[in-house]
């Protein structure tokens, strides 16, 4: 088997913009996490980051 590949190295830019999408998920999560439980929800992921609503088998795509 072969060794595997090097890690490809990132231009500064790249490494600024990955640490930048590290911090805007953090504090996402941070906010979300703060934020009281949801009572008589859905459930699962939110539909309107994710672009489509799923009832009872039924999926609206909008």
């Amino acid at each position: 088997m072969p060794d595997a590949a090097p890690p490809k190295l990132l231009s500064p830019a790249a490494q600024r913009a990955l640490a930048e999408a590290e911090a805007r998920r953090a504090a996402l999560d941070a906010e979300l996490a703060s934020l009281p439980p949801e009572q008589g929800g859905r459930g699962g992921l939110d539909p309107i980051r994710y672009g489509d609503w799923e009832i009872k088998g039924l999926t609206a795509d909008f």
